[in-house]
């Protein structure tokens, strides 16, 4: 069978499915694994289904928000393993930014352990986790997205002038030729002003988000200092990203925490 045949089986499989597994394509194609991946990459390539871990999915419009309780549900354990090495680039008493997500509200829990850390952040979800007598937390203001941040004009001028050591960063997707996207404009020009305030930005997304285009991009992956993903994110696409962010992190969900 030619490489456009079987495209279009994986194709097919996908409109009538919603998805397809690398495995299953193996069984009813007779070709291996490596074939397949690079058949679904070059899918993907012509934007046609997305890439992800295991196999190929229908493309979510680029405007669809998740809301958090449904995001919090996805991989947990690869965003824990994330949180943990992406803790590890936070110096005890720095000052440190926070966007909102479900990655980050992780990362806030394994803050809790450095010390004297000041945070800024634009997650309510955030503020609380990491609220202490002990420590500052500030938060911005502005209106709630479906994902629990706040973004718009207040977020904007709440962030103006302040200057943080690190920005922690969670992403709706990251592609090489996109960079960094949300589906919520008012959410794309916060990110901007936090990673404005910040002297390094650490970008903290599961392999889930690679490939993903949101509405509209705010950042290059040029302007990524770190980028901390997991394990499942292919060799192949490890290594693109890895040409365009200044540092890879790759975490490991089935790494012993202690």
């Amino acid at each position: 069978m030619l490489a456009h045949q079987r495209q279009e089986v994986i194709l097919d499989a996908v409109r009538a499915h919603g998805g397809v597994r690398v495995a299953d394509l193996v069984e009813r194609l007779g070709v291996s694994e490596m074939t397949v991946r690079r058949d679904i990459g070059e899918l993907s390539r012509q934007g046609l289904v997305a890439r992800v871990h295991g196999g190929a999915a229908a493309l979510g419009r680029t405007s669809e928000e998740p809301g958090f309780a449904a995001k919090s549900t996805r991989r947990p354990d690869a965003k824990r393993a994330i949180a943990r090495a992406a803790a590890r680039l936070a110096a005890p008493g720095a000052s440190v930014a926070l966007s909102a997500g479900t990655t980050t509200a992780a990362l806030a829990a394994e803050l809790r352990s450095v010390p004297d850390l000041t945070v800024v952040t634009n997650s309510p979800r955030v503020a609380d986790v990491l609220h202490d007598p002990d420590r500052t937390v500030v938060l911005s203001g502005g209106e709630r997205t479906p994902s629990d941040a706040l973004v718009g004009p207040v977020a904007r001028a709440g962030l103006a002038g302040l200057h943080v050591d690190v920005l922690f960063l969670g992403v709706h997707g990251l592609d090489v030729t996109a960079g960094l996207s949300t589906p919520n404009l008012l959410e794309a020009d916060t990110n901007r002003a936090l990673m404005a305030c910040a002297a390094r930005v650490v970008v903290v997304a599961d392999a889930t988000k690679h490939a993903v285009v949101g509405l509209t991009s705010f950042a290059p992956l040029t302007a990524v200092d770190v980028l901390v993903t997991d394990t499942a994110l292919d060799p192949a696409d490890r290594a693109a990203l890895a040409e365009h962010v200044g540092e890879l992190v790759i975490a490991d969900p089935t790494e012993d925490p202690t």
